[in-house]
């Protein structure tokens, strides 16, 4: 049995790992690089229970595990570490509490820390483009390919019913399933089959070099600013970077992912922002300014298993803000349900493409 899988994501990936190693052959095609996107420029934040009570529980559950667990098994560093993590807010400008000392000492005074809300049982991190990085050379040290090319559509038999492969820039890749992985850009797909829609929240980042001057805590602020309330994330990594983002927005999606390029006037509020957080935050300390495009869902929930009408065709994505926490468990998932056609860590039915209207195929071709 041979799998094409379409994308070179964090979710790609993990399904090529999981699927190898029930010795299925595998070959990612992916038309960047690996992590180009939103896996490569997340947080990396990972919470076991912050899904309990909605469908993402189970899934959220089983990936945390799998996190903890994936150290032991693949060669290399990705940073994973348990964390704390902490919800509080930036005093205002006129609030006493403005000079009033932060119960963290490496935060400028009037960052109030109100509560934990996550301790090293319940929240972790890693560095998502390592992460993604190591499992894609685990898949292919077991005999995994990785092809460059981008996906021009899907290759069917004479009556039009079944897959046979997929067609990457005039060439055939011929496979018994396929699934499409590509983040937002899976949208493009549904030029070829039944898909619901999925769309792309753009998120600006910086991210500064500070060494191990910051602790291993999580912080999700809120901060008023230009007149408006702003949650505003801050991930401190193993390998001394730190990670921060807010603003998120919706915006007109690249073709290319290659062309993925931050507001310059978000990145600067952004920078405003973090300064006012803590004097580590420095212009000198930032290595990268960027920004990712998260997939989304009509209805806030990731497209996962097979697609609609569709024989031999699969699809995961549309996992918003827990992309890299949930990729574990999604490609474990995604190569039981190909591979053996049953899932018995987690239920996908929640997931099911078919629970959506698929999109107009004509409203793609008028973009």
């Amino acid at each position: 049995m041979r799998v094409v899988i379409c994308g070179g994501g964090v979710i790609g990936v993990c399904t090529a790992y999981f699927l190898r190693r029930l010795g299925v052959d595998v070959i990612v095609v992916e038309r960047t690089e690996l992590a180009a996107a939103a896996s490569g420029k997340a947080g990396g934040f990972l919470a076991c229970d912050w899904c309990a009570g909605t469908p993402l529980d189970a899934l959220a559950r089983r990936s945390f595990a799998l996190h903890a667990q994936l150290p032991e098994e693949i060669a290399g560093d990705w940073g994973y570490r348990p964390m704390s993590a902490y919800g509080g807010y930036v005093a205002p400008d006129g609030d006493p509490r403005r000079t009033a000392p932060s119960a963290l000492g490496w935060l400028s005074d009037g960052i109030v820390i109100a509560q934990p809300i996550g301790t090293t049982e319940t929240t972790a991190i890693v560095h998502p483009r390592k992460f993604t990085s190591a499992v894609m050379k685990a898949a292919l040290a077991q005999g995994a390919e990785l092809r460059p090319g981008r996906v021009t559509g899907i290759v069917r038999d004479p009556h039009g019913t079944r897959a046979k492969g997929v067609e990457v820039e005039g060439s055939t890749i011929e496979a018994d399933a396929i699934v499409i992985a590509m983040g937002p850009w899976s949208l493009l797909a549904a030029q070829w089959m039944s898909l619901p829609a999925v769309y792309g929240q753009r998120s600006p980042s910086i991210v500064y070099d500070l060494g191990s001057n910051v602790p291993a805590d999580a912080l999700f602020l809120e901060c008023e600013t230009d007149g408006g309330g702003v949650s505003i994330e801050v991930f401190p990594r193993a390998d001394g970077s730190t990670h921060i983002t807010a603003l998120s927005d919706i915006a007109p999606l690249p073709l290319d992912p290659a062309a993925v390029t931050p507001d310059r006037d978000a990145v600067a509020r952004l920078q405003a922002m973090s300064e006012r957080l803590s004097p580590l935050f420095r212009p000198d300390k930032i290595i990268a300014q960027q920004a990712c495009f998260r997939p989304v869902t009509e209805d806030g929930l990731p497209l996962i298993g097979r697609v609609p009408q569709s024989d031999r065709l699969y699809v995961a994505t549309g996992h918003n803000v827990w992309g890299i926490l949930n990729a574990p468990a999604t490609g474990e998932a995604m190569a039981q349900l190909i591979a053996e056609g049953g899932t018995p860590q987690v239920d996908l039915a929640p997931f099911d493409p078919a629970r959506l209207v698929p999109l107009d195929p004509s409203l793609l071709q008028a973009r």
